[in-house]
């Protein structure tokens, strides 16, 4: 049939052939007639592809404006740029920049800055608008699209509609727990696997657990406020009860931070910098609020962490520099008084943690003796100043209450200079006590023989205790300070196996610890009220020892930074008694959650104290409904697993029991379930063997 229709149609003859030879030779047309009206808009025909449509104004979204530029002639345009590329520069990259001139040559006061990117841009607007540059120039900074957007405002004014209230979570929700228990954090690995947990008894709660929240390890704010991990591009910040993010805070490859003690500023710190920005600053500033960048640094030469120290109250913070010691104030963060303070040969200092008043110490210089002062800022007041002789190093540590101050002064008998170095020789140690509620602050003095190896004041308390003498002779002592009185020697242990000493946060219990591996890991818990020896143990390779703030438990831990084998952390009651061992393979860190002082007065805390025994019996009682009920939780759960190991043993036996006729038909019917089944086939064997001879001569 196929065939048949095509012959059929082979033999038709062809019509209006000359026709068809001339259609197929014209062009076609597609004019739409004259009477053609096109009612199909570009968004009913292009819908998918429309918003791709080329516009006039793309590529502006990446160029500002920048109002208020100082108005320069040639000689001194190359000046305006640097100053301009060095604080734009900082955003990113500039790929083109204009500055328009007058007829004489001179700026016109504004300019225009073309970045690569348009997020450069927006963080340009964000950071630089309001850039006080000096006293009579301050940078307007906007995007070029805002021209166009600020033409277009409508002539009749809608009011905005309102927004739903987005709350933030509670910073301080931790805090009302009814049983005001405390939160500790575990990390193990480079961050592997991070867990928030709460010290309920008698197992703790976990309350948050991920992985990969961090890069490298984790710190907790002064008043326990913000959690801060650590990430390649940066810090960031979480908070409320599930820890959502708070602030991120882009430095990249930052390794160190240090907070303010009231929480309103943070220091990043990258020793290494970014590589794909040379420009990048070592050090920034960030305010935790808004998330801003309050000033960088780009310190030169090796520098000690922290660079900076800040005073109690966030308004100050100084570093040392050379023969300066360089006071900034907040939130101008610009110098105090416009300069830094010259002072000769300083080397260390430190705030007081009530007062605004720095201490610090300078070296000696041929005839001139090493001396330490005590300034008072912001008037640059001199409260006291002592000089020393003979020192080769000062160690300054503030009591907590700020009521006084030691420094430990390391001193020698004989000095000698080898190439560049200083040698000395017989050296000893003084402790100078300043009494700074005291008029004129009078100063004494404890010397000491041996050598210090470690020193610390009580938290809360008029005690300090030292770690001196060397191995295998190791001793600590005990000193009070009393006002107008000389430090008194209350108690010295002899030959203790310890090199750090830990004071509870609330002052009396002490724990005296033997860190790494030359310490043994020895610990011993004292109280200092009667000076006993409440335990003595031991947690072999011990690298940590963590408080908590209440002063009833005490973590010590053995970090795999420090430590291979044998990582983990165990938790101690405030005595000395072993409450729990938890062995974790990559254990890397474990820090308690601060909290912020109490809003109780002192007079109120010691009210507290002394009503004390009204409410032991309430507490006790929950106590025991706590331990009671988690015991009742136990054995239920046993039981339960006890029920269903019972369970599947019948199961197990009765499919055994079922299968019998099988196994004795693959042991030719010969039952070997049971020893005795098959007598005749059991052999006997009597296997004797010496065990011990013993003689015993008789008289």
């Amino acid at each position: 049939m196929a065939k048949k229709k095509t012959d059929e149609k082979g033999n038709e003859t062809p019509k209006n052939t000359n026709n068809d030879v001339s259609s197929a030779n014209e062009e076609p047309n597609f004019s739409d007639p004259e009477d053609f009206v096109d009612d199909i808009s570009d968004s009913e025909l292009l819908g998918d592809i429309l918003p791709q449509k080329p516009k006039e104004t793309d590529g502006y979204e990446c160029v500002i404006v920048v109002d208020g530029t100082p108005q320069v002639g040639a000689n001194r345009f190359e000046k305006l740029k640097s100053v301009v590329h060095k604080v734009f520069h900082k955003f990113g990259n500039i790929v083109n920049e204009y500055y328009p001139v007058n007829a004489e040559g001179v700026t016109k006061g504004y300019i225009f800055l073309e970045y690569s990117d348009p997020s450069h841009a927006l963080e340009a607007v964000s950071l630089a608008n309001h850039f006080k540059l000096d006293k009579q120039h301050t940078f307007l900074v906007n995007l070029f699209t805002d021209f166009s957007k600020y033409e277009e405002i409508p002539d009749k004014w809608d009011p905005p509609q309102p927004r739903p209230h987005e709350g933030q979570a509670d910073l301080h929700s931790y805090l009302l727990d009814a049983d005001a228990y405390d939160q500790y954090a575990v990390v193990v690995g480079n961050g592997q696997s991070v867990q928030i947990c709460q010290n309920t008894l008698p197992e703790p709660t976990i309350i948050e657990d991920r992985s990969t929240w961090t890069m490298t390890y984790i710190k907790w704010s002064p008043l326990g406020t913000y959690l801060a991990t650590f990430h390649k591009l940066g810090i960031a910040f979480w908070i409320g009860p599930n820890f959502t993010q708070y602030k991120k805070f882009a430095h990249p490859n930052v390794q160190f931070i240090e907070f303010s003690p009231c929480e309103k500023y943070l220091v990043t710190c990258s020793p290494q910098g970014d590589p794909l920005n040379p420009d990048q600053k070592k050090i920034i500033i960030w305010d935790i609020r808004t998330g801003e960048e309050k000033r960088s640094f780009n310190p030169e030469g090796p520098s000690n962490w922290p660079v900076f120290r800040w005073s109690h109250d966030d308004k100050y913070f100084g570093r040392v520099g050379n023969d300066v010691l360089s006071i900034y104030e907040t939130p101008s963060f610009g110098l105090l008084d416009k300069k830094s303070i010259k002072i000769n040969g300083i080397r260390d200092f430190s705030w007081s943690p009530t007062d605004n008043v720095v201490a610090y110490w300078v070296a000696e210089d041929k005839d001139v003796p090493a001396s330490v002062t005590l300034l008072e800022l912001p008037n640059r007041n001199e409260i006291r100043k002592k000089n020393l002789f003979n020192v080769a190093d000062c160690k300054i540590h503030w009591q907590k209450s700020g009521d006084y101050l030691c420094v430990k002064v390391d001193r020698y008998a004989k000095a000698r200079k080898e190439r560049s170095e200083m040698k000395y020789s017989g050296m000893y140690c003084n402790f100078e006590i300043f009494h700074m509620r005291q008029k004129q602050v009078p100063v004494d003095s404890v010397e000491v023989k041996e050598p210090i190896q470690a020193f610390a004041w009580e938290p809360v308390g008029t005690k300090f205790a030292m770690i001196h003498g060397e191995s295998p002779t190791i001793n600590v002592s005990f000193y009070e300070v009393k006002a107008g009185l000389a430090p008194i020697l209350l108690k010295k242990f002899e030959k203790k196996a310890c090199n750090h000493l830990f004071w509870s946060p609330n002052g009396q219990y002490i724990v005296l610890a033997g860190l790494g591996s030359n310490g043994g890991g020895s610990l011993e818990f004292v109280d200092t009220h009667e000076f006993l020896v409440m335990n003595t143990t031991d947690h072999f390779q011990l690298s940590d020892v963590e408080w908590d703030p209440t002063g009833r438990y005490v973590f010590t831990a053995v970090s795999f930074w420090k430590c291979k084998v044998d990582t983990g952390y165990w938790m101690w009651s405030f005595q000395g008694k072993i409450l729990k061992r938890v062995n974790l393979e990559r254990f890397a860190q474990i820090l308690w959650r601060p909290r912020p002082p109490s809003l109780l007065s002192e007079k109120q805390q010691k009210e507290i104290k002394k009503n004390l025994k009204k409410y032991y019996a309430q507490f006790e009682s929950k106590d025991r409904m706590r331990q009671s009920k988690a015991s009742k939780e136990l054995i239920e759960k046993r039981a339960a697993l006890m029920e269903k190991f019972n369970k599947y043993r019948e199961e197990q036996i009765k499919a055994w029991e079922e299968a019998k006729s099988r196994r004795l038909a693959l042991r030719n019917m010969v039952d070997t379930d049971e020893l005795d089944a098959d007598s005749e086939n059991v052999e006997e064997e009597v296997v004797e063997f010496f065990v011990k001879e013993e003689i015993i001569p008789i008289d």
